[in-house]
């Protein structure tokens, strides 16, 4: 998507400015259409910002309201395209049996703590997916990759970075962030699994904030859930990044 901005933010940016909010999410929609390629995100926030802004211009006058402003930098969005979730595209029927199909490592003996995230369930109605207080996408995802999806405490709770608490008030986000982790472990989890880019980001250093601040000693490995799929597809952790993440990935020797 060449030329696509911030999506833009969806809990800070949209409470403050609902309206610019809304026109920089049409831009960048405006440019996937152009493509004719829906859009597909690795990021709760992004997707909660670019499908919302979609189901907001379900209604002709803001759709009109919008383009007359797009019009003035040459772009137009008719709602010809829409947004997907990563997830969405790893279970797709044909999709996912090929990556069954192409798997040459062992999951069995990984345990996997699950982290949703909140835009990808809520709200519900705009998702679309399934109970969002209790939900199995990411769980059965795991489990036919042969791992075991471990349920602990509060696994719906949020991880502490999103509306912009990570930015405002860092102490109370890794607050939020080592009680996830702790549930974690206490449910004997090797790995933490995330499908959001932002959750990853606040597991991954906001545990080593955490370390330096004495207050964790022992943390999870963080996982992206396409980086599980690579593992369970052969791939070798340093094609898939792993040594860029803050927490070592010790759980390697299991699988």
């Amino acid at each position: 998507m060449k030329g696509a901005s911030c999506c833009p933010a969806p809990g800070v940016f949209g409470s403050f400015d609902l309206w610019n909010w809304l026109l920089v999410a049409s831009r960048n929609l405006s440019i996937a259409e152009e493509q004719n390629a829906d859009v597909m995100v690795v990021c709760n926030g992004c997707y909660a910002t670019l499908q919302e802004a979609y189901h907001l211009l379900e209604k002709p006058e803001r759709l009109e309201a919008v383009n007359k402003i797009l019009r003035e930098i040459g772009r137009n969005y008719q709602r010809k395209i829409g947004v997907k979730h990563v997830v969405e595209i790893l279970r797709e029927k044909d999709v996912w049996e090929k990556i069954l199909a192409s798997q040459t490592r062992s999951l069995e003996n990984l345990k996997v703590a699950v982290h949703y995230g909140c835009h990808f369930l809520k709200p519900s109605k705009i998702r679309g997916h399934e109970n969002p207080e209790a939900p199995r996408h990411l769980d059965e995802i795991v489990e036919e990759l042969g791992a075991k999806s471990v349920d602990y405490l509060d696994k719906l709770m949020c991880c502490g970075a999103g509306g912009g608490v990570r930015a405002a008030n860092l102490d109370e986000a890794l607050s939020f962030t080592l009680t996830k982790v702790e549930n974690m472990k206490k449910a004997g989890a090797d790995v933490l699994v995330t499908p959001c880019a932002f959750c990853h980001f606040q597991f991954d250093t906001g545990q080593k904030e955490l370390m330096d601040k004495g207050r964790l000693k022992e943390p999870i490995p963080v996982l992206f859930i396409t980086q599980l799929v690579g593992l369970a597809m052969g791939f070798s952790p340093e094609s898939l990044g792993l040594h860029a993440n803050k927490i070592p990935h010790n759980y390697l020797g299991k699988i």
